[in-house]
């Protein structure tokens, strides 16, 4: 199975103005995704704030960055959530609006059991042909898909990858073991992008490539030698940009590098003072700012 991607997608954060979506920040920020050599876009995934917007500000968020993007990546639209009927209409609408994919989160809140997470998948990739890149992370949602699940539903046609936020590398590997090249696998979580390329992953799904899309780049398509040298340094940096609930710092960080507000929706909040110097001091460390 060739990967929709191989490498780095930004789990793209959507810039805010006055409690609306800042349209010029977010084609600079495009551009700058773009110009730096990353390989996808998602648009509206958690990093997007996505649980706090309205169903038309979605909509108009997908379609501003399919249209800017127009083609030069992938676009990945966020869809996931705890009610599968909605799902697989809001995966209806992001096809139509162009995305290439969607990112699937596992149901929060009302969870489900193992045998309601394949009845879950296997109703959404029925029900649609936007390709399904499945998003397990156990720490927003309180459920995790274990390897024996995700094996049954990637047999289906198109389930194509998973995303893989538990940082737990023993059940990484036993799904790369039991789901073999049914499915590509991207690292979820940014402290663990070299180790996910030492067992075989395609890439990653990242929150720091918003603001060194660069460093990401080279460390998904350098020698893993590169890549391993790249994930230690930015390592305390990675755990700053992770000191609050995402997105909150990689918002703070943006704001900082001049490339958007640092405006959240509620119920997010900016990062306490402390946490934000010590997120400035690890930026200065590895060359961000000054």
């Amino acid at each position: 199975m060739k990967p929709l991607f191989t490498g780095c997608a930004t789990a793209l954060i959507t810039p805010i103005r006055n409690g609306q979506v800042d349209e010029p920040a977010l084609h600079r920020l495009l551009d700058f995704q773009l110009e730096n050599g990353i390989d996808a876009i998602v648009a509206c995934g958690t990093t997007g704030e996505p649980a706090a917007m309205t169903a038309e500000q979605w909509e108009s968020t997908l379609s501003l960055i399919v249209n800017h993007v127009h083609g030069r990546v992938p676009v990945i639209a966020g869809t996931g959530g705890n009610n599968t009927a909605d799902v697989i209409c809001k995966a209806a609408r992001a096809r139509e609006i162009g995305a290439d994919a969607q990112l699937c989160v596992t149901p929060f809140y009302n969870k489900t059991t193992q045998a309601g997470l394949i009845a879950h998948y296997q109703a959404i990739a029925r029900s649609n042909t936007l390709p399904v890149i499945v998003y397990n992370v156990p720490s927003r949602t309180n459920l995790n898909l274990l390897p024996a699940t995700l094996a049954v539903i990637a047999k289906e046609e198109n389930v194509i990858g998973m995303k893989e936020a538990s940082g737990n590398m023993a059940q990484i590997l036993d799904m790369i073991r039991l789901c073999g090249n049914d499915i590509a696998f991207y690292s979820g979580s940014d402290e663990i992008t070299a180790p996910m390329r030492a067992v075989g992953g395609a890439g990653t799904i990242s929150v720091l490539s918003n603001i060194a899309p660069a460093v990401m780049r080279d460390m998904t398509h350098g020698t893993l030698e590169q890549a391993v040298a790249l994930n230690l340094k930015y390592l305390p940096f990675i755990n700053a940009l992770f000191s609050e609930v995402n997105p909150i710092p990689v918002k703070a960080a943006a704001a900082m590098m001049g490339l958007c507000e640092n405006e959240l929706w509620l119920p997010l909040v900016p990062m306490s003072a402390t946490k934000e110097q010590k997120l400035k001091e690890e930026m200065q460390k590895v060359g961000l700012i000054c």
